[in-house]
């Protein structure tokens, strides 16, 4: 599948809305390349985790801002997050990395540490960037633009899922860590969660990944 002219797509959405399945996707699909935003923030929360620095600590986070290199990496078939040439793609998915990567989103210093980065490699277009603020602070002309949501309770459901031995109590805990991360996500005073004017709204809830990306595919092709 190919288009005339090369564009550049922002995905952005809560967590658990399924952004990631459907950005691979969507990429693959387009034979674009594919940029988890998401995954610098946590680069950093990684890193601050390391060195057991705290949210709090900017001091200390504006240093390893300063010092890190962070960089996408093809391993195989997946793309991987390397952080001063180490790759740390399987430890930054936990849900303590999740809450401090949102908590460390919300410093200025660390959006405008990132901002050249992500602005240099949406340069070329043909990519989908999939992130909170992709469509409204980082690429406000991006050619195309969605906002993936879906219900807490579906959102947190998936992620249940995807825990190995997850009990009752798990979902629950999984539940509030969600509404947790909206609240922080939506009411920071910096770059806050929510649809660009001009974006497509898409509500998961109900519906496979696949059935998000042909809906995807079928606004762009439009």
């Amino acid at each position: 599948m190919k288009l005339n002219k090369k564009l550049l797509i922002t995905i952005d959405g809560p967590a658990g809305a399924g952004k990631t399945t459907v950005s691979k996707m969507l990429a693959k699909r387009l034979g674009y390349n594919y940029i988890d935003t998401g995954a610098l923030y946590r680069g950093i929360a990684y890193e601050a985790r390391q060195k057991n620095i705290t949210a709090s600590d900017d001091n200390n986070l504006k240093k390893i801002c300063e010092n890190i290199n962070l960089e996408f990496v093809n391993v195989g078939e997946e793309q991987h997050l390397f952080s001063n040439n180490k790759d740390i793609e399987p430890f930054i998915r936990t849900e303590e990395i999740s809450m401090l990567a949102s908590a460390v989103s919300a410093k200025p210093f660390v959006r405008k540490a990132l901002l050249k980065l992500q602005r240099n490699l949406g340069s070329k277009k043909c990519a989908v960037f999939e992130g909170r603020d992709m469509g409204t602070v980082i690429f406000p002309n991006a050619d195309i633009k969605f906002f993936l949501q879906a219900s807490i309770e579906e959102r947190a459901e998936r992620r249940y899922k995807q825990l190995p031995n997850a009990s009752e109590r798990g979902l629950k805990d999984i539940k509030n860590r969600i509404i947790k991360r909206d609240k922080n996500d939506s009411e920071r005073k910096l770059a806050p969660l929510k649809p660009a004017e001009d974006a497509i709204i898409i509500d998961s809830t109900e519906m496979r990944a696949e059935q998000v990306a042909e809906l995807m595919i079928a606004s762009i092709f439009r």
